[in-house]
């Protein structure tokens, strides 16, 4: 039995609910960018899924920007985390409303 684009776009379809999930409901701002990145990593099964299907590598191109931009937003983010954590001594997304300016 092969797998067609349908069982990709499936899997890619409840991957990014969980995802969706994890960012509306973590309170950790490390929880919140696992979430995120598992919806970037679904988003790119679908774009390689739906370039596979039709023979064309523009989403397998769209999907290695993605990777590239997901990577340097996590580097970005987790500096910015280790800064707020060396200032306020946690990481919850409550503290935040602490922010003063």
């Amino acid at each position: 039995m092969a797998l067609i684009l349908n069982d990709y776009l499936i899997v890619s379809t409840i991957i990014f609910i969980i995802g969706l999930v994890g960012v509306l409901r973590r309170k950790n701002l490390i929880m919140l960018f696992f979430a995120t990145e598992i919806m970037l990593n679904a988003v790119n099964i679908a774009l390689a899924a739906i370039s596979k299907f039709h023979g064309d590598l523009t989403g397998q191109m769209f999907a290695f920007f993605i990777v590239a931009i997901a990577a340097s937003e996590v580097a970005i983010g987790l500096g910015l985390l280790i800064l707020w954590y060396k200032r306020y001594n946690t990481i919850n997304l409550d503290s935040l409303q602490n922010m003063k300016g």
